[in-house]
């Protein structure tokens, strides 16, 4: 586990540098019960919920949609998004983007759904 110092600046595209898997948040810091994490995207994941918590979602690199049963959402580099709880939803990428998305800690990444997707958990970098 890499984790970095507490107070320690952490370089975030140096981070993204260390890995190319597709749907495999890394975690990069930690606040309170929260973790920070990286993930690059591309294609389409699978449509899951999260039914005790809300999720957040910074564009850092590229673009994405947040797909939701009755609308879809463009996010571009700079803008956020947060995933309310309980709402099915599923991100979407043409090319690959780049995101940091802050949850609770041990949330996994499929939510309540099982797939070839599901990363492995509590992965830092």
């Amino acid at each position: 586990m890499a984790r970095e110092p507490d107070g320690t600046a952490i370089d975030l595209a140096a981070k993204l540098r260390l890995f190319d898997t597709h749907w495999t948040p890394k975690v990069v810091a930690e606040l309170n019960d929260y973790q920070v994490k990286l993930v690059k995207i591309q294609g389409e994941f699978v449509w899951h919920t999260h039914e005790d918590t809300d999720e957040l979602f910074l564009c850092l690199q590229g673009e994405f949609e947040m797909h939701y049963r009755d609308r879809i959402e463009s996010v571009s580099a700079g803008d956020l998004i947060v995933v309310p709880k309980g709402v099915e939803h599923k991100p979407a990428s043409a090319g690959e983007s780049q995101v940091l998305i802050i949850e609770p800690r041990g949330v996994v990444n499929t939510g309540d759904a099982t797939s070839e997707q599901t990363a492995p958990n509590d992965q830092w970098i």
